[in-house]
C-alpha cells in the first residue's frame, strides 16, 4: 500500500472539497490534513481501492476504505461528527 498518487487523488476531489470546507482542519498538501498540530487525515491506494488513514479519536490512525461514493460520504459524516459539526 502506498500514499495516493497525484493522478488518483483527482478521483476523490468531490470528497476533498467537502473536507476542505470543514472548520478545524488545515490541508498541508494535497489530501494531507492536520487538526491543530497533529496529522489527522491522509490517503493511500492499493490496486483499485483508495483508503483513508484518519484519526477520529486520540491514538493511532484508523484505516477506512473510501473507494465508493457511499464510503466517501460515510467518512465525511464521521469527520463532521468528530469535529462537532452536524
Amino acid at each position: 500500500m502506498r500514499h495516493i498518487t497525484t493522478e488518483r487523488i483527482g478521483g476523490i476531489e468531490p470528497m476533498l472539497e467537502k473536507i476542505r470546507a470543514l472548520d478545524g482542519l488545515t490541508e498541508k498538501g494535497p489530501g494531507r490534513f492536520y487538526r491543530k498540530s497533529q496529522a489527522f487525515l491522509h490517503f493511500h491506494e492499493h490496486g483499485d481501492d483508495i483508503f483513508a488513514d484518519v484519526r477520529l479519536q486520540p491514538g493511532p490512525f484508523e484505516r477506512v476504505r473510501v473507494t465508493t461514493k457511499a464510503e466517501q460520504r460515510a467518512l465525511v459524516s464521521r469527520i463532521r461528527r468528530c469535529l462537532g459539526e452536524t
